[in-house]
């Protein structure tokens, strides 16, 4: 199993930016596609972006479009979420979470996910 690691989630101001990390690590992590989700106590664990095993792809949830950008260091087993624009609704806890095969927006389409990091826009 891979283990996932988010970090850079906070406090920010609407407008305001953050980055998110996610570190790889474990026997078999390899370099896989990679996801992030985020979840809210009103709503289920939501598709926001995926990126696959170099970067070279990326697809992003409607409402993150344009704001949010994927991208990854496999030297550094690391892949991040540039969050820019932040919006109110944007808050929410982040999730990274590894492909393990079928459609990057399906919570299912992933085995192994990390802790979440949390993330709160103020108005």
């Amino acid at each position: 199993q891979v283990l996932l690691v988010e970090s850079g989630g906070g406090l920010v101001q609407a407008g305001g930016s953050l980055r998110l990390s996610c570190k790889i690590s474990g026997r078999l992590s390899g370099t896989q596609a990679m996801g992030w989700f985020r979840q809210t106590p009103g709503n289920g664990r939501d598709f926001v972006s995926a990126t696959n095993w170099n970067g070279a792809a990326t697809y992003y949830a409607d409402s993150v479009k344009g704001r949010f950008a994927i991208s990854r260091d496999n030297a550094e087993n690391t892949v991040y979420l540039q969050m820019n624009n932040l919006k109110s609704e944007d808050t929410a806890i982040y999730y990274c979470a590894a492909h393990v095969g079928g459609a990057y927006e399906r919570r299912d389409s992933y085995g192994s996910w990390g802790q979440g990091t949390q993330v709160t826009v103020s108005s």
